[in-house]
């Protein structure tokens, strides 16, 4: 895919490009008239909808170990502003309008963080982490992801993975942002804590779940590309399925399209498969 060709741009640019689209996003906060839930409740919703946790800590090539710990610290920050959030019905969810600017004054620290496929640090670095935890069980709920941003770029090669590739979202104050609504009649609680060496999340709900939810990937593959880098392509689907385990539907999410910044057809870099458990 050709536009997926890393394009080299200059510093201002890429400075100047930031501020317009923050002002943009500011702007559109203001003015979309739309209500942004901001409520945190103390006391959780009776009903589990999904659960899920991530490691805090990998073993990663060329990453400090203190650039993973601080991004812990990040967090916890974060964590303080969205942990029992409560999005009503026709509610939006905006994670960064929820948590903030992260500056050094609200005691964010220098983390890492990916720029433009290379590996670097930043204040507030990790809070991907976050985003992606939080889109990943939002796809098990009946909630709606109305703006996402993939992962332009493949860093890593597979560890401990256990999601399909692409079924993150990307984060970059505040123009990159996710967004959820709650087109149902029922309110939705998000939950998040760190417990032991894991990041975990929770949507809890008034109601009980009347489905369950299966993610899964179809069409995954690499492609070498004519100008000498590999794309690594996906599709996401889900299986919404009744309570006793009748198929009602399968619905589409998205689609994933990322450069890849190691050898995908080296040995040790064997990539995910499909794994039906």
């Amino acid at each position: 895919m050709q536009q997926l060709r890393p394009k080299q741009r200059s510093a201002l640019r890429i400075f100047a490009g930031t501020q317009v689209y923050t002002i943009q996003r500011r702007l559109t906060w203001l003015f979309d008239g739309r209500k942004y839930a901001s409520k945190q409740m103390n006391n959780p919703l009776p009903y589990l909808i999904h659960k899920h946790r991530t490691p805090l800590y990998r073993k990663l090539r060329d990453v400090d170990i203190e650039m993973q710990q601080n991004k812990v610290q990040n967090l916890k920050i974060a964590i303080q502003r969205l942990n029992g959030l409560i999005i009503e019905p026709k509610d939006v969810f905006s994670y960064w309008k929820a948590i903030g600017r992260p500056t050094k004054r609200k005691g964010y620290v220098e983390g890492m963080i990916l720029h433009y496929g290379k590996v670097t640090s930043g204040i507030g670095g990790g809070l991907c982490q976050l985003s992606n935890l939080i889109y990943w069980i939002t796809l098990h709920s009946p909630l709606t992801v109305t703006e996402r941003y993939r992962h332009s770029y493949d860093v890593f090669p597979d560890s401990r993975r256990d999601q399909p590739f692409g079924s993150g979202a990307t984060c970059s104050y505040n123009y990159l942002d996710l967004q959820i609504t709650n087109q149902t009649e029922q309110a939705y609680q998000l939950l998040l804590y760190i417990e032991g060496d894991d990041l975990v999340g929770e949507w809890r709900s008034a109601t009980p779940a009347v489905v369950s939810y299966k993610i899964y990937e179809e069409n995954h593959h690499f492609t070498k590309e004519w100008w000498g880098g590999t794309i690594r392509h996906n599709q996401i689907f889900r299986e919404v399925n009744s309570l006793d385990g009748i198929l009602l539907r399968n619905e589409f999410i998205t689609e994933n399209h990322a450069l890849t910044m190691y050898d995908p057809f080296l040995p040790e870099n064997t990539a995910y498969k499909k794994n039906d458990s």
